[in-house]
């Protein structure tokens, strides 16, 4: 007989097939709509990119627990906290544009509002 899937593991599976739908329901909303939807995400520690680093952080704890018992490798509690650090950086970087999203999606629709001068796209690598 098999074990049932523990519920932590279906909302696991859940929360991934949410994502999943809400990144392809995206594209098509309207702009306002979209980056309303985008400031959410990447938003505050309450949004979906604050929650998730704080998955992998708290993963990341739980794994080195048990690295130290054997069951994991050590490479496993550390590339989470590579992760989560990394997701920290990404949300620090981001974190300068929440505003300018919000204050788009909050702006009226309509011809009233003048459109932001177009600008080039520069991208930053970092090594």
């Amino acid at each position: 007989m098999t074990r049932p899937t523990p519920y932590p593991v279906r909302l696991a599976d859940e929360i991934a097939r949410q994502i999943g739908q809400l990144t392809d329901r995206l594209s098509h909303l309207p702009p306002a709509e979209a980056t309303q939807v985008i400031a959410r995400a990447i938003g505050t520690e309450d949004g979906v990119l604050g929650r998730l680093t704080h998955l992998m952080a708290t993963s990341s704890t739980i794994a080195k627990t048990q690295a130290e018992n054997g069951a994991l490798p050590p490479e496993v509690p550390l590339a989470l906290a590579r992760a989560a650090n990394d997701l920290h950086d990404v949300h620090l970087d981001l974190d300068e544009h929440t505003q300018a999203l919000a204050d788009f999606s909050a702006a009226p629709a309509g011809p009233a509002v003048k459109p932001a001068a177009p600008g080039p796209l520069v991208v930053r690598r970092h090594r």
